[in-house]
């Protein structure tokens, strides 16, 4: 897969997901909904393995690196099913466009990297502020809303933290051998977690959207994303890669509006400006310096 295709590819699926999910977890138990996603990947993605002969080690170094994607897999979609229930696809969406952000706190304490400069933490204060907008306009602390940010708020935690974790493992793995690995690793994790919180397989309570949607995040949202997403990361600079989480709450927003019936109104506008805004100024704010210095030299 080439880069620029592997780029589209996670700007659509990436843009799309949110809505597969509560398309998928109308009539289908969160729990089991996940279950059966990653099963369809995990299959299909070893089959085109051993079809196309992709080396998939299991040595000490590549089990790390599948674990630690495999947090991220598991907390963060295990999470976002549970919050489906009570969030809009659209707010998911702009919930994980924080992903960034927590990754350099993360990064700033795990892998000690340079400390955030004011401009950042003005960013995030922004991003913080509007994300407490668009909250504050779909429920309130008593309603079972509280429920879906606690659960979205954890899976953007265990994203970022596997992102910030899978940095730490330095070792070439080919993208698709990665995500099959890490698939292997997760999967049993949501067998357990379906069995604890479900159990059961109501076939007859599925809903003909839920299946397909449900096949869609299989085929589309976990082997291919996950493909696309680490090749994304291997060959592309990290600034960007986070581009991509700049446009996909607004296709989000757009496509819950147009296919779901999302209410889109003014608080949800000004919040959502006030997310992406901030998010702006935390990926390029720092390009303001050099551009007024090239101006003045010339």
């Amino acid at each position: 897969m080439s880069v620029s295709i592997a780029y589209l590819a996670v700007l659509l699926i990436w843009s799309t997901t949110p809505l597969g999910i509560v398309w998928s977890s109308e009539s289908i138990n969160p729990s089991l909904a996940v279950l059966l996603r990653m099963l369809i990947a995990l299959v299909l993605g070893a089959l085109v393995i051993k079809v196309r002969k992709i080396n998939l080690p299991w040595h000490k170094q590549a089990l790390t690196l599948y674990t630690y994607s495999a947090l991220g897999i598991f907390g963060g979609m295990l999470c976002t099913y549970l919050a489906a229930p009570y969030l809009s696809s659209g707010i998911i969406s702009l919930v994980f466009g924080l992903s960034p952000v927590i990754s350099a706190l993360l990064a700033k304490k795990i892998l000690a990297e340079p400390n955030i400069s004011g401009v950042r933490k003005f960013s995030m204060i922004i991003s913080l502020c509007g994300l407490a907008v668009v909250c504050s306009d779909n429920f309130t602390l008593a309603d079972d809303g509280i429920y879906g940010v606690i659960f979205i708020l954890l899976a953007v935690f265990f994203f970022s933290l596997s992102g910030v974790l899978v940095k730490s493992v330095s070792i070439a793995i080919h993208p698709l051998a990665t995500t099959v690995g890490a698939l292997t690793v997760a999967t049993p994790l949501f067998l357990v977690s379906w069995l604890v919180l479900d159990g059961t397989v109501p076939v007859e309570t599925w809903q003909v959207k839920s299946i397909w949607a449900t096949l869609y995040l299989g085929v589309f949202g976990s082997l291919i994303g996950f493909y696309a997403y680490f090749t994304v990361l291997q060959k592309l600079s990290a600034s960007s890669v986070t581009l991509i989480t700049l446009v996909t709450p607004v296709i989000a927003l757009s496509l819950g509006a147009m296919l779901n019936g999302e209410v889109i109104n003014d608080k949800l506008i000004l919040g959502a400006f006030m997310v992406l805004f901030g998010l702006a100024i935390y990926h390029f704010g720092h390009l303001v310096p050099s551009i007024k210095k090239k101006r003045v030299s010339r």
